[in-house]
């Protein structure tokens, strides 16, 4: 192969390198046979270089391609999707590496190398994450440099000072687009990875749901209001609404996603906040009731819960307006009375024969609902996450038996006596509460706050919410899960190395929220920098613009940044000011005049060698004044210009008259 198209040492250097950071970032998403298919392609590269190994014939090559399409298929159960899609790209841009013999080769890989990183954010958005592809990005950019012939091949560190110089002077470019260029749409959809490793709340609920859910400190949302926020014991978040009971388990019925939105009336003081929302691949969003928002394909469904049309496969940021005291549904048709009346026909006879007798006791329904939730508070139950197990009568096992549950179980069996007692009700499950963010101003919302309450409903009055945990458990309402649970110490048992179990470790705590505080600045102005916001900031530096207005701005902010890269990296200015150059290029031209032409790449001492054996009868003036230029120019000489211009004017004296032109 020639040393054009060798490969160089230091090329090969940085792309091995460049391989791995690209890789580290899918470890999480990737099969563990990828690292063992690197690791085996590195070190034939490696010997390929070394000259004691030979490129892959035709027949290995196409074998290892099929091995590769047959390992994706097994370890994805698929070839279609952007699981699958990366895996192949990741291993397509490690079989390359074998494969490569020419530069042309090597810019195929590290064009294929910058795609690989981009591919990193379809999984994982996170700060640290974004900071770490600046790691492969250098390299590749240090391997791209290295192919270049010149001087940098001698060394592994020039290229990776050139290439991150390069992204240094790329950062205002890059932080003014972000900023003005229009947000759109995408035009096109292409179906998200599995989620398989999101935790969240379920489309239905049955005893110790909830209660497992809670054992999690996976972030559900963030939300910053709009002034102060709602006190905690009033931060119901709402989710999904559960009209149907299956004998054990909660469940949403086919009807409420078709009928039309509900009737509500505002009344009180609307609450407004932001929610930025994590992944949950679920299309419920979450708010206080009763919330509106303005975000598209969504809407308010019949019981009260906001839904999107398609699944929350990223971050959702969207914005939320609640009216607490809003008056939901007074009247309902009877179609509507009788599905949250529904019960199964039979089961759980002692919690029926109880909620007759409460219903004989107390014949209005607010007083029947009073009574169960005082029931809860006087008598002996419990609130825990190591529940017993109940069996078939789940509810009568839960009442009348082992008293111990979490609020999933007092939600559960407040519903089924309200609706045996002939009072509508019905199951919600969202989170409840959640951790203050005093330096950000926001609240963090996470699986262990997730929580099981009831809403009953009167004609007339319409729904309204109650939480019979309250009556078990106080301090889980105003204080948290953590509080509730001292007494069994069972929060967070299953992860001892969450930093949320060491909040009383006043610096570690500080440090903890400073850095979810930076975290969420990422996801509120980088992350959340979509059409709508855009607009906002930029009205709110620039007034109201129009479109021609948008256009010019970003135009004229673009050109004028790249004018001040330009001048920063050509620095026109010290051209003007080298003394030493300007002599030098009128002894250029009048040397040209004479018939001897500087060659491109030409030195000045090869130019006056040259220039003596064409023009002998000029030998002393061109040799003093080259010998001046380099002692001032590069030998360390004091700066002597008048000295310089003085062996021009000789040299220029002593050629022909009849040549000489003005110069």
């Amino acid at each position: 192969m020639s040393a054009v198209q060798a490969i160089p040492r230091i090329s090969l250097l940085w792309l091995l390198v460049a391989q791995v950071l690209v890789i580290i970032p899918h470890l999480a998403h990737l099969p563990l046979w990828i690292v063992a298919l690197w690791l085996v392609c590195a070190g034939w590269r490696v010997q390929i270089y070394r000259m004691r190994a030979q490129y892959p014939a035709t027949w290995l090559k196409s074998g290892l391609t099929v091995g590769i399409v047959g390992g994706v298929y097994l370890s994805r159960g698929s070839l279609i999707g952007l699981d699958a899609g990366v895996v192949l790209l990741i291993a397509a841009f490690i079989l390359k590496l074998v494969e490569m013999r020419s530069r042309r080769d090597a810019l195929v890989l590290i064009l294929l190398g910058f795609f690989a990183v981009v591919t990193v954010y379809l999984f994982d958005d996170r700060l640290t994450t974004v900071a770490f592809t600046l790691l492969p990005v250098t390299g590749l950019l240090a391997a791209l440099i290295g192919l270049q012939q010149s001087p940098l091949q001698q060394s592994p560190w020039q290229p990776l000072r050139l290439a991150a110089s390069l992204l240094a002077q790329a950062l205002p470019l890059m932080l003014l687009l972000f900023l003005f260029f229009p947000r759109f749409g995408p035009l096109w959809s292409l179906p998200m990875p599995d989620q398989r490793g999101v935790t969240g709340l379920s489309d239905s609920m049955a005893p110790n749901d909830i209660a497992e859910l809670s054992r999690s400190d996976a972030l559900a949302f963030r939300a910053s209001f709009e002034g102060a926020p709602p006190p905690r014991n009033q931060q119901y978040w709402r989710a999904l609404t559960f009209d149907k009971f299956e004998g054990r388990r909660w469940s949403q019925s086919s009807e409420v996603r078709w009928t039309s939105a509900p009737s509500w009336t505002p009344a009180g003081e609307p609450i407004r906040y932001r929610i930025i929302m994590e992944a949950s691949s679920k299309p419920w969003l979450f708010g206080i009731d009763l919330a509106t928002t303005e975000l598209e394909r969504t809407r308010l469904m019949s019981d009260f819960r906001l839904e999107r049309r398609e699944p929350v496969d990223q971050k959702l940021v969207y914005r939320v307006t609640s009216w607490p005291q809003a008056l939901r549904e007074p009247t309902m048709v009877k179609p509507a009375i009788r599905r949250v009346l529904q019960l199964p026909a039979d089961g759980n006879p002692r919690s029926r024969a109880w909620a007759q007798q409460l219903k004989d006791q107390y014949p209005d329904p607010q007083a029947l609902v009073q009574a169960v939730l005082q029931h809860f508070n006087r008598e002996p139950y419990f609130y825990t996450l190591r529940p017993p197990p109940v069996g078939e009568n789940s509810i009568d096992d839960f009442l009348f038996d082992t008293r111990r549950g979490f609020c999933e179980h007092y939600a559960g069996a407040t519903a089924f006596v309200l609706r045996a007692a002939g009072v509508p009700a019905r199951v919600v499950t969202g989170y409840q509460g959640g951790e203050l963010n005093v330096s950000g101003n926001y609240i963090q919302v996470r699986q262990f706050d997730a929580h099981a309450w009831v809403e009953y409903w009167r004609e007339g009055t319409g729904w309204t919410s109650v939480d019979p945990t309250f009556q078990v458990a106080p301090q889980r309402i105003e204080q948290g899960l953590e509080q509730a649970l001292a007494g069994e110490q069972s929060f967070l048992e299953n992860s001892p190395l969450s930093l949320l179990r060491y909040r009383h470790i006043g610096w570690l705590n500080d440090l903890r929220m400073s850095w979810e505080n930076l975290n969420y600045g990422w996801e509120r102005w980088v992350l959340g920098y979509q059409q709508g916001t855009q607009l906002e900031v930029l009205q709110k530096w620039f007034g109201r613009l129009d479109s021609g207005d948008f256009v010019l701005a970003l135009v004229g902010g673009g050109g004028a940044v790249l004018l001040l890269v330009a001048l920063w990296l050509f620095k026109p200015w010290r051209r003007e000011r080298d003394v030493h150059q300007r002599l030098y290029l009128r002894f250029e031209r009048l040397l040209a005049r004479h018939g001897v032409q500087r060659q491109p790449g030409e030195g000045a001492r090869a130019f006056a060698q040259r220039a003596e054996l064409a023009l002998p009868a000029q030998l002393g003036h061109i040799r003093a004044f080259a010998d001046a230029f380099e002692a001032q120019r590069y030998g360390g000489a004091p700066s002597a210009p008048d000295h310089l211009q003085c062996h021009l004017r000789a040299l220029r004296r002593a050629l022909p008259i009849r040549l000489l032109r003005r110069d």
